[in-house]
C-alpha cells in the first residue's frame, strides 16, 4: 500500500512537472512571438492632440494650496487626479476609519473650473460595491488610479485584496463615459495566469499610439519587482514587461523622452535611494535598475513631463520620514542628480531636524492651517484626532506629507495632490509650468 502510495505521489510530481513545463515554454513562445510594442506619446503630443497651451514665460510661480478632501474624522491616503472635459479637476482618493479597515472607500470630489473651488466628497466605489461586480469577497481597498486613455473616456484602477494583506491585492478597474458621473460595473484585471493575486498599482499610465495604455505596476508576494502592464482600449491586459534588477523596488513612475525612449523612476525599500532603468525600445525592453542619487525613505513618489519637455519629480527628499514634500525639475531630460529642491511642505531645515514633535505642538500645527483654511472648531479637532491614531505615539507625533501625483492641464498649469497628516487629501496648484 505505502509502495502504491508514494508512486501515486510520484506521478502527481511528474504531472505538475511536466504542466509547469508546458506553461513555461508557453509563455517563452509567447514572448518570441511577441508582436512590436506600439510606441509612446510625447507629452509634447499629447498636449496638441488636446489643444492646450502653456503659461506664458515670465510669470511669476504662485503656489495655491486647497483642502480636497471635506469629510472630518477619516484617515485619508493615495490620491490622484485627472482633468475633466469642461477643465475642472477630478480627485479620488481612499478614506475609512484605518488603512485596510472594512469601512474604506474610494472617495471622488472635483474642482469646478470656473470658481476654482473643490466640492463636496462623495464615495465612488465601496466593498460592498466591489464585490458585487466582481462576483467575489472583498476585504479591504487600496490605492485608486484615475486617467482619461487614448478613447477619451475615464478609467479608474483600484487596489482590492480578497485574502490576506496587500501582498494578496489584485487591481479592478471600472470606466466612465461622462467624465466620471457613472461608472461601469467594477471588473478584475487579470494580471497573472497563477491566482491573479500580487498586483498593486500608484503610478499614472501612458498613452500608447495604438490607442492601448501601458500601466506602471508593482508586486509585493514573497519577492518585489515592478512591471508595465499593456492594456488594449477594452482594458484588457495584452502584455506586460518586468524591469530587471527592480527586485524591493516599488510603485514605478514612467516619464516618456519620446515615442521610443522613457524613464521609470521607483520607490526603494532598502538602501534609502531612488532607484531609475530606462527603455529605448517603446517599453519592450528595460535596462537593469540602478540607485541613483536621490535620496527616498520607502515612501512613493510622483513623475511628470511638461508640454515643455520639462521632467519633474514630486518626494519626500529625505533618506528617512515624510517630513517634507518637494518638487525637483530637469530640464531636457537631464538628470535629477543636481536638480534644485523645491518645497511645498516642510524645508532643508526641518528635514535635517527630525520628524519628532509634541503631541501638543502637533495638534497646534495642524490646527493653524485648518483654521486657515475655514475649518470649523470641530471639524479641527476631528481632523486632528484622525491624524493622531496615525502619526502619535505616547508623547510624540511624526509629520507627513506623502504620497503625491502630477498632473499637468490644457491650461499648462501643473497640479499637485498629495496626503496632508493622514486626514486631508491637499492640492497646490502651480501656476507657472516652468520654474527657474
Amino acid at each position: 500500500m505505502q509502495s502504491l502510495t508514494r508512486i501515486g505521489n510520484r506521478n502527481r510530481h511528474l504531472l505538475f512537472a511536466g504542466l509547469t513545463l508546458i506553461t513555461v515554454a508557453a509563455a517563452g513562445y509567447k514572448i518570441a512571438r511577441r508582436d512590436p510594442a506600439p510606441t509612446l506619446v510625447p507629452p509634447a503630443i499629447k498636449a496638441l492632440l488636446s489643444h492646450g497651451h502653456q503659461a506664458s514665460a515670465g510669470q511669476p510661480l504662485r503656489l495655491e494650496p486647497q483642502f480636497v478632501s471635506s469629510q472630518p474624522g477619516q484617515a485619508v491616503h493615495a490620491p490622484s487626479v485627472v482633468e475633466l472635459k469642461d477643465g475642472s479637476l477630478r480627485a479620488v482618493w481612499f478614506s475609512g476609519s484605518r488603512e485596510g479597515a472594512g469601512d474604506v472607500s474610494v472617495q471622488t470630489a472635483v474642482m469646478n473650473a470656473a470658481t476654482g473651488q473643490w466640492g463636496g466628497e462623495s464615495t465612488l466605489f465601496d466593498r460592498q460595491q466591489l464585490q458585487r461586480g466582481l462576483l467575489r469577497y472583498v476585504k479591504k481597498i487600496g490605492n485608486p488610479v484615475i486617467a482619461r486613455v487614448p478613447d477619451g473616456s475615464l478609467h479608474l484602477w483600484i487596489v482590492n485584496v480578497s485574502l490576506g494583506g496587500w501582498a494578496g491585492s489584485s487591481i479592478s478597474w471600472a470606466r466612465s463615459l461622462d467624465d466620471g458621473t457613472t461608472w461601469t460595473a467594477p471588473r478584475r484585471l487579470v494580471t497573472s495566469p497563477f491566482l491573479n493575486i500580487s498586483t498593486l498599482v500608484k503610478g499614472a499610465p501612458l498613452a500608447m499610439a495604438d490607442g492601448s495604455v501601458g500601466l506602471p505596476v508593482y508586486h509585493e508576494f514573497i519577492t518585489k519587482f515592478a512591471e508595465v502592464l499593456h492594456i488594449s482600449a477594452q482594458g484588457q491586459v495584452i502584455d506586460k514587461t518586468r524591469i530587471p534588477g527592480s527586485h524591493s523596488s516599488l510603485q514605478p513612475v514612467v516619464l516618456v523622452a519620446s515615442p521610443v525612449k522613457a524613464d521609470v523612476y521607483m520607490r526603494a525599500s532598502q538602501g534609502g535611494r531612488v532607484v531609475m532603468s530606462a527603455t529605448n525600445d517603446a517599453g519592450q525592453t528595460w535596462a537593469p535598475a540602478r540607485s541613483v542619487n536621490l535620496p527616498n525613505p520607502d515612501s512613493a513618489m510622483a513623475g511628470l513631463v511638461a508640454s515643455s519637455g520639462d521632467k519633474w519629480l514630486a518626494l519626500n527628499p529625505t533618506a528617512a520620514g515624510r517630513q517634507s514634500l518637494a518638487l525637483l525639475k530637469a530640464t531636457s531630460f537631464g538628470s535629477f542628480d543636481t536638480a534644485k529642491t523645491l518645497f511645498v511642505e516642510g524645508s532643508a531645515a526641518a528635514s535635517q531636524a527630525g520628524n519628532g514633535l509634541t503631541i501638543a505642538d502637533h495638534s497646534a500645527l495642524l490646527g493653524r492651517e485648518l483654521k486657515a483654511q475655514g475649518a470649523s472648531d470641530a471639524d479641527i479637532q476631528a481632523y486632528i484626532g484622525s491624524a493622531a491614531r496615525q502619526l502619535c505615539g505616547s508623547s510624540t507625533c511624526a509629520k507627513e506629507f506623502s504620497y503625491p501625483f502630477l498632473l499637468q492641464t490644457r491650461d499648462g498649469g501643473i497640479h499637485l495632490v498629495y496626503t496632508w497628516h493622514r486626514s486631508r487629501i491637499k492640492h497646490v496648484r502651480i501656476d507657472h509650468a516652468a520654474l527657474d
